[in-house]
């Protein structure tokens, strides 16, 4: 936030003032006087000539020679394209925030102590960071303000209540007397005198004319005054120019020094015509606008600046007008003539809705002649100016460069959103209006001015005042005028001197109005406060500059200055138009504050504490220097001056080096003068920065480097890509790096010793500046220079072909040492660096010769050495492989070298690597190297070596199908990709069918062995291409294991395709696997007979009865229908557990206790088997009970379920004979559940006297059976219970409803009024006729014949029956109420909708009126209440509750169990009320 600076300041700024600048101010102090400048020249700063400066491009919007008509614009689409561009997009992003309003701290303060500031982070310059500083000169007018005290003190004055400024200052007050200062804020007049004021009021408005010799006065009271500035003259009191009892919110002066408007608070707005006839000064009112039409609150003439006089716009004497609902554009001259308008609700775009004087402005004046619509070329689809009703309207008039010419512009606005009218007259005399692009504020504006052709400043209603720049929209910079204490002008919109007879919309608009407050002139904007008056002027660019040097903030000055050398900067003023001087003038001054900078930084740096922190220090101040001394193109200041006074730190000196790297690395910096390249190489080499350094060096203009110490210092740090660098670069010597990188790796490879990690990087980087070398680029980067390429290369093959190095005596060495150590260090990179290159030689003869030269030596060397892998000499052949199998070939290899190759690869006694020999044999045929071979011998080799890839490759080539099949069965690798490959073959098109058939007839013939290697693959292979030949197969398969796998797999379920596929003999096929299946897999065997349908019943149960699989049997007779069967088998099984059980308990009571663990083991198992065929014959029981008829069940579930409890009761008596406790009581536990289970079919006494006949309790004492008939009876018990509980419930929950029900349905229904509420008339209308009313318990009454008319019936066609619905309250809802037709929660319709009809008897003389209920249905207001009813008792009744219970705790019912939802437990009930008959 930028305040008003100290008056010391002041004098500093206006001391240190840039003369050039064109800007001209009113002095702060008295004593400035000698140098005051007159304000009538100031309207030099507008800037208006300097065309250069502007971009033209902004306002590039297309000619429209012939208006459109009000009826093609109508007709428009909505979403046509905008036919211009409103504005220059090609501004800065206006996202970033003014550098100017963030708290920047001192650079000085960085040493707090927090860790975080000892991270050494490097500042960078963002050239797109936006960086306005302060834009404004705020300054206090002292000798005005100090007036303005002294007048109200000492003469009574009064408060200020309004301000003007032209060539003079005038302030009125509220006595009614305007004081007049010159420029020097010396009082020249104090016009009118207490007296008028009391007769007039306060002084509600001023203006100056043009050339300062007249001013205007406006009162409270409604009177104007005109005054002659140079001799203080009172010349005229107007007094009848507008209706009595008015205030005058606003008086100005046209460019015709005879023409003035005002506008009062009426809301109108007249025209003043100045007369002189024989000495006599008169003055002639004219109403241009009545308040009756819509009141007016803002006017504003457009008054050309001195150097646009001759404007041709300037004839037509335009005014705008703001008023509450629109803005209104209108000539004066030559005869009056509107313009514009714009509605602030709705815009409509294109034809501005021009209207006729007459219907649209109300303009008064019909007699006054002709009245012509203007033409309006605009075109907006943008949001509507819609408002809050108190936001004050403002406008602003300013002449602004367009397209060479200089045109005016209206800038308008209510509320949060500028908009601008470019006004615009053509060559033909076509007048343009022309719609620009729309600022957006979020902020209520309350003052607006133009302060240059590209700035406006505003203020809010918070008195916050933005400085914004047009173009790019930008807020330059905000300031706080609270103290300036504004002066607001609502006493006189309310008009209280006469009253207050004002309409409320324009007090309310008058809350915030300050229109007398603010004036501007000629670039400066004088504010008036309540005792004081204050100016805003521009600073120029140098004065911005300076303000933030002197808060020290060098880095945003910078910026700053930086964007004033590119022309970005925004309201710039005193630079100069050609970019060349601009660009001169700012760069020294940039110069200047470098200098600064780095005096300031060592200045500020800490004498003592951690070294991060002095660096940190520096390190944000050094890569800022550097950066702009590379931006303004002047490096000298980096290596001389600025070096210079940074060495004298040693940590600036270090952190200046260390910040080079990222500029030489971008290529920004190529060239180093040699004291800093020596001091780089010292301090990078010094603290071990050796990465770094290389990067540097490599990217650096070799001429700067002092070679010799460069190189010894890369070899000594091993930094092989500089050397290689600068052996290349500074003496064109490609050769003497490979010598050197040769003689590091070689003696170790040779060796046969590993090599280390820092030697492999070495020789990967050999073989890709080989590779460079090569292919003609350059090492690390770049490219080789053209009339070297050639040389380089044909430098490089001799130095490959070399027999031997320079420096190693030739009988220790072996021949061509570097080929050696290249094949030795990687092979195959080698070979492709190789054939990458090869690949240039078409047409080079010399070339094609090094090529054959080196496939010789390769041959030479590889080919029978021991010290090569077969993976390298295969890689060989395949390189070379390739290279014969180019069209172009030109190479020639001995072919007998190929065939001793092949025997080196498939020599069978040799076990090691033969994965990997047989790959390097398969990829060299893939490349074309079968061409060098004798395929006959190649697949005699292959195949006495288990080459069974090469192989399949070779009977590929010649269509054997079938023995490819032998190569997967042999392959102990690929033997399970066999049945995909047999699979793809039979499957896909491109094979014959004799191919087919041959692979066909071997998968047959080693069908047994695929079935053994996976039985599932076999299986879907069989299903999808071997169907029909099943039988062959099975007969095939005769180990009866295999055979059960296969089959398994065979007939499981599929999905897709081939779910359906039927096998021939397929019921043959289920009964054999379910043979096999009793035998191999009994666990499976249920799940087979449940979900397979292609087996026979009788002979399935043969298969089972023949292994004695009871289960399986029994589900196979109860599916056949024979219960008793299934029963008796599954009761036979149950005997058999239970005989083993009572056996072992026997054997338990007489054995000894050393067994004891292992018996209980033997015992629970057995009993696990009891229960689960007791389980098994239970479920079996139920099923067949529950599906039974009435008749039917007594005797056939006697014949299930007695014999049962008779086995069960049997088991139990005998082993309670053998003291088998534990035994007994799982027994008897048993014996119970099956008493449970048979209680829902068989009723308790049937089993009671079936349990006393039986013989084997018949004979003992009661007390044996007492624990089932006590068990029996505590069942009955519980459901007995259960039962009356739910009656209960049940009978409790249908009271309860019916009571409510009845409840609501017999309540009575009173009318609210006696009158029908269609037709309005009373109910009843005639005594004579019989007429129906119906009465809705909403209390609404109609009759019968209009609800009819209004077709509220809805429902059912019969005349009983018709249902109706409240007319009023239905069409309340939203429409004609009729209801849905899905029903409601399952309710029919029920409440009493009451029809009464009215019947008149003859009989007697009286006529007795009956009302007569006649059907009972629901209306609206019925359901809302039955709704609200039901709402009463929340969630699921008891009944439900219960209901899920007894069947969560029926487990042993096989079932779903449903969860009673709330709400499902309706009674559909269908009541009427009792037909009541009612006097």
């Amino acid at each position: 936030m930028v305040v008003v600076e100290e008056e010391e300041e002041e004098k500093e700024a206006a001391a240190e003032k840039d003369k050039a600048s064109p800007s001209v101010h009113v002095n702060t102090a008295m004593s400035e006087s000698p140098d005051a400048r007159s304000l009538l020249s100031a309207s030099s700063q507008l800037n208006l000539m300097e065309m250069d400066a502007i971009d033209d491009k902004e306002f590039d919007i297309p000619q429209v020679d012939t208006p459109p008509t009000l009826e093609s614009i109508l007709n428009e689409l909505e979403d046509e394209e905008e036919p211009f561009v409103l504005e220059d997009t090609c501004m800065l992003n206006t996202d970033n925030m003014d550098a100017h309003s963030c708290d920047t701290s001192s650079l000085a303060s960085s040493d707090s102590g927090d860790p975080a500031h000892l991270k050494r982070k490097r500042r960078t310059v963002d050239l797109n960071a936006t960086v306005h500083g302060s834009v404004l000169r705020h300054s206090l007018l002292k000798g005005i303000s100090a007036q303005i005290v002294s007048a109200a003190d000492k003469v009574d004055a009064g408060l200020p209540t309004a301000i003007t400024v032209s060539g003079v200052i005038a302030v009125g007050t509220s006595h009614g007397l305007a004081l007049v200062f010159d420029t020097n804020q010396a009082l020249r007049l104090c016009l009118g005198t207490k007296a008028t004021g009391a007769e007039f009021g306060a002084v509600s408005a001023l203006s100056i004319n043009h050339d300062c010799s007249r001013l205007l006065c406006g009162f409270a009271k409604g009177q104007i005054t005109m005054w002659d500035l140079a001799s203080g003259k009172l010349l005229r009191t107007i007094t009848d120019a507008h209706p009595p009892g008015t205030a005058i919110l606003h008086v100005k002066f046209t460019d015709d020094p005879t023409l003035a408007v005002c506008n009062d608070s009426g809301g109108s707005v007249f025209e003043l015509a100045f007369r002189r006839v024989m000495g006599m000064r008169s003055c002639d009112s004219r109403c241009l606008f009545s308040g009756s039409k819509g009141e007016v609150c803002c006017i504003e003439p457009l008054r050309a600046p001195p150097d646009f006089k001759d404007h041709p716009i300037t004839q037509y004497s335009l005014l705008a007008m703001a008023s509450l609902t629109k803005i209104l554009v209108i000539g004066l001259k030559p005869s009056l003539k509107v313009w514009m308008t714009f509605p602030y609700s709705k815009y409509t775009g294109s034809s501005g809705l021009l209207r006729s004087a007459r219907e649209q402005l109300g303009v008064q004046c019909l007699a006054q002649g002709h009245f012509a619509t203007g033409h309006v070329v605009a075109k907006d689809r943008t949001a509507h100016l819609a408002s809050d009703p108190a936001s004050v309207p403002q406008l602003a008039w300013q002449f602004v460069p367009v397209q060479k010419m200089v045109n005016p512009i209206l800038a308008f606005c209510k509320g949060d959103t500028v908009h601008f009218l470019l006004v615009k007259k053509e060559e033909t005399g076509t007048i343009h209006v022309i719609k620009q692009k729309q600022l957006h504020l979020s902020c209520d504006i309350i003052s607006l001015s133009w302060i240059n052709s590209r700035t406006l400043v505003l203020v809010d209603s918070h008195e916050k005042l933005q400085v914004v720049d047009r173009p790019s929209q930008e807020v330059l910079e905000t300031l706080d005028l609270e103290q300036v204490q504004l002066v607001y002008n609502s006493r006189h919109f309310k008009s209280l001197a006469t009253g207050g007879n004002v309409s409320q919309a324009l007090a309310l608009v008058g809350e915030k109005a300050c229109y007398q407050s603010v004036s501007s002139y000629a670039g400066q904007i004088v504010y008036l406060g309540t005792k004081s008056a204050h100016i805003m002027a521009l600073r120029n660019w140098r004065e911005r500059i300076d303000c933030l040097l002197k808060q020290e903030h060098f880095v945003e000055a910078l910026s700053l200055a930086w964007s004033f050398h590119e022309g970005t900067a925004k309201a710039v003023v005193g630079l100069f138009g050609d970019p060349l001087k601009r660009k001169g003038v700012v760069g020294d001054k940039m110069v200047e504050i470098l200098f600064q900078f780095a005096e300031h930084a060592l200045k500020k740096c800490p004498d003592q504490g951690k070294i991060q922190v002095m660096e940190q220090h520096f390190h944000d101040v050094v890569p800022v220097l550097v950066d702009y001394c590379l931006l303004l193109k002047r490096a000298d200041l980096i290596f001389n001056q600025l070096y210079a006074q940074l060495v004298e730190n040693m940590v600036a000196k270090g952190v200046f080096l260390e910040s080079l790297e990222s500029y030489i690395v971008a290529d920004r910096l190529c060239h180093l003068t040699t004291p800093i390249m020596r001091d780089l190489l010292a301090h990078y080499h010094g603290n071990g920065m050796m990465d770094s350094l290389e990067r540097c060096i490599v990217h650096l203009d070799v001429t700067s480097l002092d070679i010799q110490q460069v190189v010894q210092v890369c070899w000594e740090n091993q930094l092989y890509d500089a050397m290689i660098y600068v052996f290349n670069s500074g003496m064109n010597d490609y050769i003497t790096p490979m010598e050197k990188l040769f003689a590091v790796i070689g003696p170790q490879l040779r060796a046969g010793r590993s090599l280390k990690d820092e030697e492999v990087v070495m020789g990967n980087k050999l073989l890709v500046y080989i590779s460079c070398c090569l292919a003609g680029r350059a090492y690390p980067l770049g490219d080789i220079p053209e009339d070297l390429v050639v040389q380089v290369k044909y430098q490089v093959f001799e130095f490959l072909i070399r027999l031997h190095s320079a420096d190693s005596l030739e009988e220790e060495e072996e021949v061509f040492p570097f080929i050696r150590t290249l094949l030795h260090f990687d092979t195959r990179e080698f070979l492709n660096v190789l054939a990458m290159t090869f690949e240039d030689f078409k047409n080079d003869k010399q070339a094609l010769e090094y090529q054959q030269r080196i496939v010789d030596i390769l041959l030479q060397v590889m080919v029978d050495n021991p010290d090569f892998t077969p993976s390298q000499v295969g890689g060989l052949f395949t390189f070379l492989a390739r290279q014969l199998a180019k069209p172009d070939n030109t190479l020639f290899v001995n072919r007998k070298l190929f065939d001793q190759v092949l025997e080196f690869l498939c020599c069978p006694d040799d076990d090691s690597r033969h994965t990997e020999r047989q790959q390097v044999l398969l990829e060299l045929l893939q490349v074309g190297g079968v061409v060098q071979f004798n395929e006959g011998r190649l697949l005699a080799l292959a195949e006495k070596a288990k080459f069974y890839q090469i192989c399949e490759f070779l009977y590929e080539k010649k269509h054997l199908y079938d023995r490819i099949i032998d190569c997967y069965l042999r392959d102990p690798l690929r033997k399970g990709e066999i049945f995909s490959y047999i699979h793809n073959l039979l499957s896909m098109p491109g094979y014959s069918p004799e191919e087919k058939q041959t692979v066909r007839d071997k998968v047959l013939q080693h069908i047994k062995e695929l079935v053994t290697l996976d039985p599932s693959k076999s299986a879907d292979l069989v299903v999808f291409h071997f169907a029909k030949e099943v039988q062959q197969i099975i007969c095939e398969l005769q180990d009866d294991q295999l055979l059960f796998q296969f089959l398994s797999c065979l007939l499981e379920p599929r999905e897709g395709h081939h779910s359906g596929t039927i096998l021939p003999q397929e019921q043959d096929l289920h009964e054999l696997l379910l043979d096999l299946l009793c035998r191999f897999g009994p666990n499976q065997l249920l799940s087979f007979l449940q979900t397979s349908q292609h087996y026979r019943l009788e002979e399935a149960i043969q298969i089972t009865q023949k292994y004695h699989r009871n289960e399986a049997t029994a589900y196979l007779l109860e599916k056949k229908g024979d219960v008793h069967g299934a029963f008796t088998v599954l009761l036979e099984t149950l005997k058999e557990n239970l005989s083993l059980l009572t056996a072992e308990s026997d054997r338990g009571a007489d054995g000894g206790e050393g067994r004891q663990d292992e018996e209980e083991r033997d015992s629970e198992s057995k009993l696990t088997g009891v229960k689960d065929s007791l389980n098994d014959i239970i479920v079996l029981c139920h099923r067949n009970s529950d599906s039974l008829y009435q008749q039917q069940r007594e005797v056939v579930v006697s014949a299930l379920w007695f014999p049962l409890l008779e086995t069960m009761m049997a088991s139990q008596k005998l082993v309670k004979g053998l003291n088998d406790e534990h035994t007994f009581e799982v027994l008897k536990e048993l014996t119970m559940k099956v008493l449970n289970c048979m209680s829902t079919f068989i009723s308790l006494p049937a089993i009671i006297q079936r349990i006393l006949k039986d013989p084997v309790y018949g004979k003992g004492k009661l007390a044996e059976i007492q624990g089932l008939i006590l068990g029996m009876l505590d069942t009955f018990n519980y459901e007995q219970t259960l039962l009356e509980t739910t009656t209960s419930l049940l009978n409790h929950d249908l009271h309860w409803s019916l009571a409510h029900l009845r409840a609501a349905v017999t309540r009575g229904l009173h009318p609210r009024q006696d009158y029908c509420n269609i037709c309005l008339q009373q109910y009843k209308r005639r005594q004579d006729s019989a007429e129906e009313i119906i009465v809705f318990s909403c209390g609404h009454l109609y009759h019968h014949q209009c609800l009819q008319q209004k077709d509220s019936g809805w429902g059912f066609t019969s005349e009983l029956q018709q249902r109706w619905s409240c007319y009023k309250c239905s069409s309340s809802q939203g429409g004609r109420g009729v209801p849905s037709t899905e029903p409601k929660r399952g309710r029919s319709t029920s409440l009493a909708q009451t029809r009464v009809t009215s019947v008149s008897h003859d009989a007697g003389a009286e006529a007795h009126r009956k009302k007569v209920f006649v059907d009972a249905t629901l209306d609206l207001q019925q359901e809302q209440s039955w709704d609200q009813l039901r709402c009463l008792y929340r969630g699921p009744s008891r009944l439900s509750i219960l209901s899920e219970l007894s069947h969560c705790h029926s487990s042993d019912k096989t079932g779903l169990l449903f969860p009673a939802q709330p709400g499902t437990d309706h009674f559909q009930l269908k009541l009427s009320p009792p037909p009541l008959l009612e006097e």
